[in-house]
């Protein structure tokens, strides 16, 4: 059930692990699990294998006794992968101390063995046809020191016959589908001519000898014959090197030998077939042996190791449809095994017990005794088969009928089949399996025909001949026709003998290396683990129960659970018991001489319980858990002892201390009371008598001095009344004219003040007015973007309505107008009448004129009609205006609620746009930022990969000096300058070469000046010189090191390519932010719909076509949103590329990490590093010789010059080339500045190493207090101004290179000291500042003071310089990160989950759970103590405020994913008490961040999983309505782990029931759908590092205000 329900696939049945194979990949074997379950006991944890390995690494270290993991069960039970995972967990737990990569090794060896030894079979993919056991050897410490690797019968029929569901050795397979590698390439596989390798050359071969066809001379094949145009043949043989002619006749021939003479005879078709089969299969056999041995040489122990493990990993017990030679012997080492599990567990055991005298009731078991007898014993079935061998005409037949009449009736474990004829049946341990004879003797002869093996040791290839040599007397063996063999001396050397092994059948080694194997196993204490086959289908997680119980009880499981639920599997003599916990008895009894009664009196003391152990005549027994009981005893009182051993010490020691310091102050107190007290009557003595001459002295003085000042006041009484009086006078005139000017003033200042007072409120109003008008304004902008959008869409509509409001206004002028003009009319025709009725008056008076006056009434009547029509007319034209004015008052009220409503409309719909693209750009920039900072771990990970084999170098390099030293190697003057200048040359290759282009690489014209990296600069002069190193190296078959230098410019182009990409990406981020922006905006949209226009533009067509323009306004906003989705569909994919490019970038600086790994590895890369760094020196020196005579040549030249522009100069040139050598090769001096200190500090160059070693090296800042925390950086960035100053760049990168490699050093002599670690940090950081801050980019510059702008870089661009301070920051920072992880680690799980900060909880804990004994070793308050104390020390060493929040951000993720995993491995720690205890924990840690101030740093949300964990602990789990809320508050937690805690959770009694499996598939369905991405990681990965940030911090500091403390000794450099 839990297998099928919990996939739990280990149990623990008695001293055994049951391992069920699951046939698929489960999370349980990350490295964090083997952290988990390192140091614990082996009932504490779940079982595991990492458990047992755990277990055997305990027992070994603490009883020094080897140990070995016995690992067995059927073919395809998952034997190979099992010890995979067990050699994984010692060379994790046991790495070597002296990093040289011995446990990479060791895991190394796996692919290539099972590459050689490792098919496809009918029941398993990945079986191994052959049997290992490899003992990993480890020192004193316990750390690995080497390995050594053993093999049993390579199945090396397969080679030449496979059945038809089997496959050949994985590695024929692999070689074929890498043909197409330039390394593969010439092997004959259809690919062009290169360089062969020899190993790959011989497998290639193999593969075409069995090509190579045959061609009978007869009908009856009696004898054969090969082409010699044959092409597999003419492969072989250039493979190999073998002459065509010489193998194509010892094919098909072969040599009978007799005392006289010597025959050649062809062979049959047949016997050609079974010799070239045999060839090969020697061959390939000889191969692999090979193959091993050179394992064994590079993991071979440097010293003698103290203890061994080992692990025995052997073919599985096999059964086919037709069974052979081979799986007879698989068959017979199952056996072997079975019958020392059997004899360990079953017999020795039960025996032990009866001897001792404890009461014991015999358990029957399965023994296979006589089933080994039948094979092994005297006329057995080994026995009869090599006695067949040995007969001239022994053949298969005559073997089985052997058998028949010794075993048929006399064996029980030997029957006959009834249908097959030359067959047999044995009943093994796990079932019957029948035999067939046929091939039997053959296989175990395994005879090669001499004159093949004579062709073979005279081959061109030096491998071959090495898997052939010859014997050491110079004998071979020869086969004769019949089948015997005959041993004669050779009588040409070109055919040289075979092997003496060579004459012992297989079985007879194989019997032999089987006991030895059971010896070397009968001397280590085992541990068994079995692994079962679940099905035979191998479908995951499928289980068929009566196939699993027959593999139980066919091996013994069920036996065992029984012997050891009432055996004693711990036991002690004695004597080993009462040295070992003699620390637990009392004085009574350690008072008598018995051992024995003294054991068995501290036994019932400590255990009580009688049925817990039980003391025999010799030794002591122990059931399963007391022996860790006592341990735990033991390790307390020890401490305990120490304590007091401690404080009694220290005691004696501070009274003894106290003693001699009161004796020392009793002596000083004395002597000086008496000194004091003959001073104190000196000087009392004194005073008295200087009180008595005092006394009369004064009294003469004063008198005389009282008669001289009495005169000397009457006088002066006088003078002063009077010049009292006359100042008296002067003050009271000065009064009077001070109150006249005071008036003035006064009424001055009042009015002054007056003005004051109104400009101030003046100004107050103004103030407030401004600030209800920007309110207002504010107001109404606001109310103006509500609409805005709207308002844009439709201005065009507005326009129009605009227009037609104007037309309106024009009509009403117009009317107006008429108006006037009717006005004007009407008063001139007054004034007519006026003028008319004057002339009337003038024309009644003047009777004389009445035929005028008739005119002018005629002329009157006339006017009068046409005002009359004048005036019809106006009122006709006013009614026409007031009718189009109502009818564009009703169309403008019309169109103003069309408008209104369409406002409303498109309001609703551009908010809504709004919303969603607004929302789409926020999820879009949230990826982009996700994926920007995986890029930037990414690099920074690659930075640490850097760092590790940068650290692998300096190892190797080492490595190779202690090598030659030991050796007795005599190094040159050059060499050992090259070797004590490598740490220059790599840090320059680490710091200077990340900037340079790949071309330099390539280009021989490049100059010779340039020293940033000699891996990187490769001239001609060099190329030629190193080309008979590169051709001798390259014969030897080692890697060129041009290729390490090409691989080294290759990763520095990647890492270029991608903050090129990285860039473009930023770019498109910001392109995309401001298109988005763009499309948000009004007039954006008002100009893309065409509604911009002004109104003077407008026709009167447009205002007939405005109610359509706003008609399809909604269509047009659809179309552009459309558009705009696949602008934004495009842009998505495009980035999507962009991502798709970075992560291939990635993919090729990790590939091209492993090239590097792979070339730094080869056996010849020291040598080719010694040579390239001999020849690097000289070109060095080459080149500084140039350098200084064409500094000489500019000296001599300016001289020449200043001879002829000045004549005195010459004399001055004269003495300069009087002077010293030395001085002549100084460089150009340069004019320093004169004037007040510049914050230049001048170093020479012969003192760089000298600051290096002050400032850094020997550098501590505890004893100088008062100075700058960054100090150091400042002084060596003035020391970089000054050579930037004289345009030194060389210096430059001297004194950076060189305080580069001095950091380092500090940091690998200090690595566990967090103070210098945070230190040199900040100094980094800082350095890295100075130099953006003094630089040329004008961003950094920004907040500069004028004096600090004076300060900057003239001529040096630090560019290039800050990528390296970047990189060395990362790995400082990452040191940083580890050093107090390692600190934080023993105190997490204690803190976080055994101290009991709330009183009384731990009562309310299941009763089945483990309760710590005694006090935890940490609290939660020592937790905290030592968080603060790691923050206290970033702040005060002034770090940035974002790498400080980053790195308690990675502290508590180190928390959270250590607590987390805790619970997740511990069964007993989920509970209900647990999930409360660790919430209150978790928010005593948020409280502490509130404390600090470290709430806004992201810290809280990576204690959100422990606080998911800790909630679902707590609530309640038994309905569905409680697994969606499950599923809804678990957001931060996987699936797998939620699933995990559920399982795992543990109810109190009496108040709660376990969870059901309803529950928890429930949970699950919900989870899968939540989460369809599939199966995440179960435990967290603590061992992630998140980027930390390089950000810039302007410095106030001026350069030119640092003081240089006395105590740096600094006085060697000179201020400039």
């Amino acid at each position: 059930m839990r297998f099928l329900e919990s996939s739990t696939i280990y149990t623990y049945c008695g001293i055994v692990l049951v391992a069920v194979n699951p046939y698929k990949q489960l999370p349980i074997y990350e490295e964090a699990v083997i952290h988990a379950y390192s140091g614990q006991n082996m009932g504490e944890m779940d079982p595991h294998i990492f458990a047992v390995a755990e277990e055997a690494y305990r027992q070994m270290s603490r009883e020094d006794k080897n140990q070995s993991l016995i690992i067995s069960g059927e073919s395809g039970a998952g034997k190979t992968a099992t010890a995979k995972y067990a050699m994984r967990y010692f060379a994790i737990v046991g790495g070597s101390l002296s990093n040289s990569s011995v446990e990479e090794k060791v895991l190394a060896s796996s692919p290539i063995m099972e590459a050689f030894g490792n098919a496809k079979t009918a029941k398993n993919d990945n079986s191994s046809r052959f049997g290992k056991y490899v003992e990993i050897c480890f020192n004193h410490e316990y750390r690995i020191l080497g390995a050594t690797m053993k093999t049993y019968l390579l199945e090396k029929s397969r080679v030449t016959f496979q059945a038809k569901v089997e496959r050949n050795y994985h590695i024929f397979y692999q070689l074929c589908a890498s043909a197409s590698l330039p390394e593969l390439q010439g092997l004959g596989l259809g690919v062009s001519e290169a360089d062969q390798l020899e190993l790959f050359s011989i497998l290639a071969a193999i593969l075409h000898l069995g090509n190579i066809r045959l061609k009978k001379k007869s009908r009856h094949g009696e004898s054969c014959f090969i082409e010699p145009e044959d092409k597999a043949l003419e492969l072989f043989c250039m493979l190999l090197g073998l002459e065509t002619s010489q193998v194509s006749r010892w094919l098909c021939y072969h040599k009978l030998v007799t005392a006289s003479e010597t025959f050649v005879k062809p062979m049959s078709w047949q016997q050609v077939l079974d010799s070239r089969d045999a060839l090969a299969k020697h061959i390939y056999g000889q191969l692999f042996q090979w193959v091993v041995s050179r394992i064994n040489r590079s993991l071979r122990a440097s010293e003698k190791p103290r203890a061994s493990i080992g692990i025995l990993d052997i073919y599985g017990f096999e059964t086919f449809r037709v069974n052979s030679f081979e799986q007879f012997c698989i068959n017979y080492a199952n056996e072997k095994l079975q019958q020392h599990f059997n004899l360990h567990v079953f017999k020795l055991e039960q025996e032990e017990y009866v001897e001792e005298g404890i009461p014991w009731t015999f358990i029957d078991f399965y023994d296979n005794q006589p089933c080994l007898d039948l094979i092994e014993a005297k006329l057995g079935i080994l026995d009869l088969l090599n006695e067949e061998c040995k007969m001239p005409s022994g053949s298969d037949g005559s073997w089985a009928q052997k058998l028949y009449d010794q075993h048929f009736h006399h064996s029980l474990h030997f029957e006959k089949p009834k249908m097959h004829a030359d067959a047999f049946i044995i009943q093994h341990f796990a079932g019957k399996v029948e035999y067939q004879c046929k091939g039997f003797l053959e296989k175990n002869r395994d005879a090669v025909h001499a004159e093949l093996i004579g062709l073979l040791r005279a081959s061109k290839s030096q491998l071959l001949a090495e898997l052939f040599p010859e014997d050491c007397d110079g004998t071979i063996s020869l086969r004769r026709s019949n089948g015997t063999r005959l041993t004669i001396r050779p009588s040409r050397k070109s055919l040289p003998g075979t092997n003496k092994e060579h004459r012992k059948p297989i079985s007879i080694q194989f019997k032999a290396s089987l006991h030895k194997l059971m010896e070397m196993l009968g001397c280590t204490t085992p541990h068994y683990i079995r692994c079962i086959k679940p099905n035979d289908f191998k479908r995951p997680f499928e289980f068929d129960s009566k196939r699993a119980i027959e593999q139980l009880r066919a091996c013994g499981i069920l036996e065992t659970i029984q012997i050891s639920a009432s055996g004693y599997p711990s036991r002690w003599t004695y004597e080993d018991f009462f040295s070992r916990y003699r620390a637990l008895m009392s004085h009574v009894e350690l008072s008598g001489d018995d051992e024995k009664k003294s054991c068995r009196l501290v036994l019932e003391r400590l255990l009580r319980d009688p049925s817990k152990y039980q003391c025999g005549r010799r030794k002591v027994f122990l059931r399963a858990g007391q022996v860790a009981f006592l341990e735990e005893l033991r390790a307390k009182t020890l401490r305990a002892a120490c304590m007091i051993l401690q404080s009694n010490l220290r005691g004696w020691l501070g009274r003894r201390r106290f003693l001699l310091v009161r004796a020392a102050a009793v002596c000083i107190q004395r002597f000086a009371r008496g000194l004091l007290a003959r001073r104190l009557v000196g000087d009392l003595r004194r005073a008295k008598a200087a009180v008595i001459l005092q006394k009369n002295i004064k009294m003469a003085l004063a008198r005389r001095s009282y008669l001289r000042i009495r005169v000397a006041v009457i006088t002066v009484q006088a003078f002063t009344r009077g010049m009292f009086a006359r100042h008296l006078y002067k003050v009271m005139v000065l009064h009077q004219k001070a109150r006249v000017i005071q008036a003035a003033v006064r009424g001055w200042l009042a009015r002054s003040h007056y003005a004051r007072l109104r400009c101030a409120a003046v100004y107050l109003q103004c103030c407030f007015r401004r600030s209800r008008a920007r309110r207002e304004l504010k107001q109404l902008r606001i109310k103006a973007r509500s609409v805005e959008h709207y308002k844009q869409l439709h201005k065009g509509m507005e326009i129009k309505v605009m227009q037609l409001q104007c037309k309106l206004d024009e009509q009403a002028r117009e009317n107006r107008s008429l108006l006037e003009q009717l006005s004007v009319l009407s008063t001139s025709h007054a004034e007519e009448v006026e003028r008319l009725c004057g002339e009337m008056q003038q024309l009644r008076e003047d009777k004389a004129q009445d035929q005028h006056i008739q005119g002018l009434q005629e002329q009157l009547q006339r006017m009068e009609l046409e005002k009359r029509s004048s005036e019809r007319r106006l009122c006709q034209e006013l009614e026409q205006l007031k009718q189009r004015m109502t009818e564009l008052e009703v169309a403008k009220s019309n169109l103003k609620e069309e408008n209104d409503a369409l406002n409303r409309r498109v309001l609703e719909q551009s908010k809504d746009v709004e919303e969603k693209m607004c929302q789409r750009l926020s999820v879009e920039s949230r990826e982009l930022q996700c994926e920007l900072e995986e890029e930037r771990s990414r690099y920074q990970s690659l930075v640490k990969e850097y760092a590790r084999l940068e650290q692998g170098y300096e190892n190797l390099r080492e490595e190779v000096a202690f090598h030659k030293h030991t050796t007795g190697f005599r190094r040159s003057p050059s060499s050992d300058s090259i070797l004590d200048s490598e740490s220059s040359y790599q840090s320059g290759s680490t710091a200077l070469s990340r900037d340079e282009p790949i071309q330099q690489i390539e280009s021989p014209s490049q100059p010779l000046n340039q020293e940033k990296d000699p891996w990187r600069l490769i001239p001609e002069q060099y190329r030629a010189s190193s080309d008979s190193t590169t051709s001798s190296l390259s014969s030897d078959g080692e890697q060129d090191p041009l290729k390490t230098c090409i691989l080294l410019g290759q990763l520095n182009a990647v890492r270029k390519e991608l903050v090129r990409t990285q860039e473009e990406l930023h770019k498109t981020k910001a392109q995309l932010a401001h298109e988005d922006k763009k499309l948000l905006r009004p007039w954006y949209i008002a100009e893309l719909f065409g509604l911009n226009r002004s109104p003077e533009t407008m026709v009167e067509e447009d205002l007939k076509h405005a109610y359509d323009a706003v008609q399809v306004t909604n269509r047009l906003l659809e179309e552009q949103l459309q558009e705009q989705q696949q602008q934004h569909e495009q842009e998505q994919e495009g980035l999507q590329q962009d991502i798709r490019a970075l992560k291939r970038l990635t993919w090729q600086q990790q590939s091209l990490i492993q090239d590097l790994q792979h070339q730094q590895s080869g056996d010849g890369l020291q040598c080719q590093i010694v040579q390239l760094k001999e020849e690097n020196l000289e070109l060095s020196e080459q080149l500084q010789r140039q350098e200084r005579s064409k500094l000489k040549l500019q000296k001599q030249l300016k001289n020449y010059m200043k001879q002829i522009q000045d004549p005195a100069a010459t004399r001055e040139a004269i003495g300069g080339q009087r002077a010293t050598p030395a001085e002549q090769e100084r460089p150009l001096e340069v004019p320093y500045p004169s004037g007040p200190f510049q914050g230049m500090l001048r170093c020479r160059g012969e003192d760089e190493e000298r600051l290096v070693r002050t400032i850094i090296t020997d550098f501590q800042p505890q004893h100088i207090p008062g100075t700058l925390p960054t100090l150091p950086s400042y002084i060596l960035f003035m020391c970089l101004r000054h050579a930037d100053y004289c345009q030194d760049e060389h210096k430059i990168r001297s004194l950076l290179t060189a305080a580069i490699n001095g950091i380092k050093r500090v940091m690998k002599k200090h690595s566990e000291d967090f103070n210098v670690v945070t230190f040199w940090l900040a100094n980094t950081c800082r350095l890295l500042n100075c130099l953006r801050q003094y630089g040329r980019d004008e961003s950094y510059r920004q907040v500069n003071t004028p004096k600090q702008n004076q300060h900057c870089l003239q001529h040096c661009n630090p560019a290039s310089h800050c990528q390296s301070l970047g990189d060395l920051a990362i790995q400082i920072y990452q040191q940083l990160i580890g050093t107090a992880e390692k600190k934080l680690k023993p105190m997490i799980v204690a803190a976080m989950l055994e101290s009991e900060t709330i009183p009384g909880l731990s009562l309310a804990r299941p009763s089945g759970s483990r309760r710590p004994q005694g006090a935890p070793a940490y609290t939660l308050d020592s937790l905290l103590l030592q968080l603060g104390a790691f923050h206290k020390m970033l702040k005060s060493h002034d770090l940035e405020p974002a790498i400080v929040q980053q790195a308690v951000r990675q502290l508590l993720f180190l928390i959270s994913g250590t607590a987390l995993n805790y619970l997740l491995l511990r069964r007993d720690a989920c509970s209900w008490s647990q999930g409360v205890q660790l919430r209150y924990n978790v928010s005593q840690l948020e409280e502490w961040l509130r404390a600090e101030g470290l709430q806004q740093s992201g810290a809280t949300a990576i204690l959100e999983p422990l606080i998911q964990a800790a909630q679902l602990l707590q609530v309640k789990k038994t309905s569905e309505e409680d697994a969606e809320a499950i599923c809804c508050l678990c957001t931060a937690l996987s699936p797998q782990q939620v699933v995990k805690l559920l399982r795992a959770y543990t109810p109190a009694p009496g108040l709660e029931e376990r969870v059901s499996p309803c529950f928890i598939s429930s949970v699950e369905k919900h989870l899968a759908e939540q989460n369809p991405s599939g199966p995440c990681q179960l435990l967290v990965d603590t061992a992630q590092l998140f980027p930390v940030p390089l950000p810039f911090s302007h410095s106030p500091v001026h350069l030119d205000e640092i003081c240089l403390p006395d105590g740096l000794n600094l006085t060697f450099l000179s201020r400039v």
